[in-house]
């Protein structure tokens, strides 16, 4: 996958509709789009235009009412709930606005948890040396509530390099932080994304994020600009 050419996510004709209590609600309408390996995407649009939505259905967290995802070169829609999650294991990560840490494990702990679960060995000499990347290595035994947002969210996106996956889904990675401890957790994920060579795609309301990325699409009724 290190050829810049190859395609490692294509959504085809990608709609999501929900039932809401006025009726048929419309999220996104024939979505298509393609990311190429190595390069930074950002996904741009107003609150409640789908953004999260798409990112979701991008990465196998969901499934759309019609249409179709390809990731890593498979249809999503061909596998079930496990097959996806097994996909996304190796290869997929993530960085959420809420950090998703788990709150009785130190920040070591929180970083080595994925690794151990898909069996990996030296799951703590990985750990150790991405923390020490994020700066963090003088708070590998503090929990999240010992930690400020911007150390929560370091040791997040520590989490998700350390597995060096293919490709990371960064969703408002900077939603809950200050403009300067944000800056620098962005400085952060382009040079680890820069290191491992990994896909990164960005849903963001932040122009100024948007203008750091290789291209971006804008969700506006549903539909791509």
């Amino acid at each position: 996958m290190s050829n810049s050419s190859s395609v490692i996510v294509a959504a085809h004709n990608l709609s999501k509709q929900v039932q809401a209590p006025e009726g048929v609600l419309t999220i996104l309408n024939t979505v298509n789009l393609t990311l190429s390996a190595g390069e930074a995407v950002a996904i741009l649009g107003a609150s409640g235009s789908g953004k999260s939505t798409l990112l979701g259905l991008l990465a196998g967290l969901d499934s759309p009412s019609s249409g179709d995802v390809s990731l890593f070169g498979t249809n999503l829609q061909t596998l079930d709930e496990d097959g996806r999650a097994q996909l996304r294991a190796s290869q997929v990560g993530f960085v959420f606005q809420s950090f998703h840490l788990l709150p009785s494990l130190t920040a070591l702990e929180n970083v080595m948890l994925p690794m151990e679960l898909a069996g990996e060995a030296e799951a703590k000499s990985a750990a150790l040396t991405v923390l020490e990347q994020v700066g963090l290595s003088h708070r590998l035994y503090h929990t999240p509530l010992q930690l400020s947002g911007g150390e929560q969210q370091r040791v997040a996106i520590a989490r998700a390099f350390a597995c060096k996956p293919l490709i990371l889904f960064a969703d408002e990675p900077t939603g809950n932080l200050d403009q300067a401890t944000g800056e620098r957790v962005i400085d952060l994920l382009f040079s680890l994304k820069k290191e491992q060579g990994t896909t990164l795609v960005l849903v963001t309301h932040d122009p100024m994020l948007a203008k750091r990325c290789d291209r971006h699409y804008v969700l506006d009724g549903g539909k791509v600009q």
